[in-house]
Protein backbone atom coordinates (compact mmCIF):
# COMPACT_ATOMS: atom_id res chain seq x y z
CA UNK A 1 0.00 0.00 0.00
CA UNK A 2 1.61 3.25 -1.11
CA UNK A 3 1.39 6.42 1.01
CA UNK A 4 3.27 8.74 -1.29
CA UNK A 5 5.72 8.75 -4.16
CA UNK A 6 8.73 7.53 -2.16
CA UNK A 7 7.22 5.80 0.88
CA UNK A 8 6.19 2.16 0.84
CA UNK A 9 4.64 0.77 4.03
CA UNK A 10 4.42 -2.89 4.84
CA UNK A 11 2.83 -4.48 7.87
CA UNK A 12 6.18 -6.00 8.87
CA UNK A 13 8.23 -2.82 9.04
CA UNK A 14 5.78 -0.14 10.06
CA UNK A 15 4.18 0.76 13.35
CA UNK A 16 0.91 1.64 11.67
CA UNK A 17 -2.35 -0.22 11.68
CA UNK A 18 -2.17 -4.01 11.55
CA UNK A 19 -2.66 -5.71 8.22
CA UNK A 20 -5.51 -7.98 7.22
CA UNK A 21 -5.78 -11.09 9.35
CA UNK A 22 -3.70 -9.62 12.17
CA UNK A 23 -5.37 -8.93 15.50
CA UNK A 24 -4.94 -5.35 16.66
CA UNK A 25 -4.42 -5.83 20.40
CA UNK A 26 -1.73 -7.62 22.36
CA UNK A 27 1.92 -8.20 21.74
CA UNK A 28 1.64 -11.93 21.08
CA UNK A 29 0.65 -12.91 17.54
CA UNK A 30 -1.21 -16.19 18.00
CA UNK A 31 -1.79 -16.60 14.25
CA UNK A 32 1.92 -16.45 13.36
CA UNK A 33 2.93 -20.01 14.39
CA UNK A 34 0.48 -21.42 11.82
CA UNK A 35 1.90 -19.48 8.87
CA UNK A 36 4.19 -20.96 6.23
CA UNK A 37 7.10 -18.74 7.26
CA UNK A 38 6.84 -19.79 10.91
CA UNK A 39 6.61 -23.49 10.06
CA UNK A 40 9.67 -23.19 7.82
CA UNK A 41 11.59 -21.41 10.59
CA UNK A 42 10.71 -24.18 13.06
CA UNK A 43 11.77 -26.86 10.56
CA UNK A 44 15.05 -25.03 9.93
CA UNK A 45 15.74 -24.72 13.65
CA UNK A 46 15.06 -28.43 14.25
CA UNK A 47 17.29 -29.50 11.35
CA UNK A 48 20.08 -27.10 12.32
CA UNK A 49 19.94 -28.32 15.92
CA UNK A 50 20.09 -31.93 14.69
CA UNK A 51 23.11 -31.11 12.52
CA UNK A 52 24.81 -29.39 15.46
CA UNK A 53 24.16 -32.38 17.74
CA UNK A 54 25.51 -34.76 15.07
CA UNK A 55 28.74 -32.82 14.77
CA UNK A 56 29.16 -32.53 18.55
CA UNK A 57 28.53 -36.27 19.06
CA UNK A 58 31.03 -37.31 16.41
CA UNK A 59 33.63 -39.54 18.10
CA UNK A 60 36.57 -38.57 15.90
CA UNK A 61 37.02 -35.36 13.98
CA UNK A 62 39.07 -35.67 10.85
CA UNK A 63 39.57 -31.96 10.29
CA UNK A 64 39.23 -29.77 13.36
CA UNK A 65 38.80 -26.49 11.48
CA UNK A 66 36.12 -27.85 9.12
CA UNK A 67 34.09 -29.19 12.04
CA UNK A 68 34.45 -25.97 14.02
CA UNK A 69 33.41 -23.90 10.99
CA UNK A 70 30.32 -26.07 10.56
CA UNK A 71 29.50 -25.75 14.27
CA UNK A 72 29.79 -21.97 14.23
CA UNK A 73 27.70 -21.58 11.09
CA UNK A 74 24.92 -23.90 12.26
CA UNK A 75 24.62 -22.41 15.74
CA UNK A 76 24.75 -18.80 14.47
CA UNK A 77 22.15 -19.56 11.82
CA UNK A 78 19.98 -21.29 14.42
CA UNK A 79 20.18 -18.31 16.78
CA UNK A 80 19.36 -15.80 14.05
CA UNK A 81 16.34 -17.81 12.90
CA UNK A 82 15.19 -18.02 16.53
CA UNK A 83 15.56 -14.24 16.88
CA UNK A 84 13.48 -13.63 13.75
CA UNK A 85 10.88 -16.16 14.92
CA UNK A 86 10.55 -14.45 18.30
CA UNK A 87 10.51 -11.01 16.68
CA UNK A 88 7.52 -12.03 14.59
CA UNK A 89 5.82 -13.93 17.41
CA UNK A 90 6.05 -11.06 19.91
CA UNK A 91 5.61 -8.36 17.23
CA UNK A 92 8.93 -6.68 17.99
CA UNK A 93 8.85 -5.24 14.47
CA UNK A 94 6.15 -2.84 15.64
CA UNK A 95 8.40 -1.43 18.36
CA UNK A 96 11.64 -1.24 16.34
CA UNK A 97 10.49 0.60 13.24
CA UNK A 98 14.02 1.79 12.43
CA UNK A 99 14.83 -1.71 11.15
CA UNK A 100 13.46 -2.96 7.86
CA UNK A 101 12.55 -6.44 9.07
CA UNK A 102 11.78 -7.99 5.66
CA UNK A 103 15.07 -6.69 4.24
CA UNK A 104 17.09 -7.81 7.25
CA UNK A 105 15.50 -11.26 7.06
CA UNK A 106 16.27 -11.41 3.34
CA UNK A 107 19.93 -10.51 3.95
CA UNK A 108 20.18 -13.02 6.80
CA UNK A 109 18.86 -15.82 4.61
CA UNK A 110 21.11 -14.81 1.73
CA UNK A 111 24.30 -14.81 3.81
CA UNK A 112 23.26 -17.68 6.09
CA UNK A 113 22.31 -19.97 3.20
CA UNK A 114 25.58 -19.32 1.41
CA UNK A 115 27.68 -19.94 4.54
CA UNK A 116 25.69 -23.05 5.48
CA UNK A 117 26.05 -24.49 1.99
CA UNK A 118 29.81 -23.85 2.00
CA UNK A 119 30.16 -25.35 5.49
CA UNK A 120 28.20 -28.44 4.42
CA UNK A 121 30.41 -28.91 1.36
CA UNK A 122 33.57 -28.54 3.43
CA UNK A 123 32.30 -30.97 6.05
CA UNK A 124 31.15 -33.50 3.44
CA UNK A 125 34.54 -33.42 1.75
CA UNK A 126 36.32 -34.00 5.09
CA UNK A 127 33.95 -36.60 6.57
CA UNK A 128 35.88 -39.70 5.41
CA UNK A 129 32.76 -41.89 5.71
CA UNK A 130 32.33 -41.23 9.44
CA UNK A 131 28.62 -41.65 10.11
CA UNK A 132 28.07 -38.66 12.38
CA UNK A 133 29.93 -36.28 10.06
CA UNK A 134 28.07 -37.57 7.01
CA UNK A 135 24.75 -37.17 8.86
CA UNK A 136 25.70 -33.64 9.94
CA UNK A 137 26.58 -32.67 6.37
CA UNK A 138 23.32 -34.17 5.05
CA UNK A 139 21.35 -32.19 7.62
CA UNK A 140 23.40 -29.15 6.64
CA UNK A 141 22.42 -29.57 3.00
CA UNK A 142 18.78 -30.08 3.99
CA UNK A 143 18.88 -26.93 6.12
CA UNK A 144 20.50 -25.09 3.18
CA UNK A 145 17.60 -26.12 0.96
CA UNK A 146 15.04 -24.93 3.52
CA UNK A 147 16.94 -21.65 3.96
CA UNK A 148 16.94 -21.22 0.19
CA UNK A 149 13.16 -21.71 0.18
CA UNK A 150 12.85 -19.12 2.96
CA UNK A 151 15.12 -16.81 0.99
CA UNK A 152 12.71 -17.04 -1.93
CA UNK A 153 9.76 -16.41 0.40
CA UNK A 154 11.52 -13.39 1.94
CA UNK A 155 12.38 -12.10 -1.53
CA UNK A 156 8.76 -12.33 -2.61
CA UNK A 157 7.64 -10.50 0.53
CA UNK A 158 10.26 -7.76 0.65
CA UNK A 159 11.02 -7.03 -3.00
CA UNK A 160 8.20 -8.19 -5.24
CA UNK A 161 5.35 -7.02 -2.98
CA UNK A 162 6.87 -3.59 -2.38
CA UNK A 163 7.65 -3.12 -6.07
CA UNK A 164 4.06 -3.93 -7.05
CA UNK A 165 2.70 -1.66 -4.29
CA UNK A 166 4.93 1.22 -5.35
CA UNK A 167 3.82 0.99 -8.98
CA UNK A 168 0.11 0.98 -8.11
Amino acid sequence: MSHGPGLVRTTCSSAGAPGPGQPSEGMLDLAFPRTLGALMKVAQMVILLTAFICIKRSPAWTDYSACRFFEVVTICDLLMILIFYLAHLFRVYRLLTCISWPLSELLHYLIGTLLLFIASIVLASNSYNLGALVAASVFGFLASFLCLASLWLSYKISCVTQASDASA
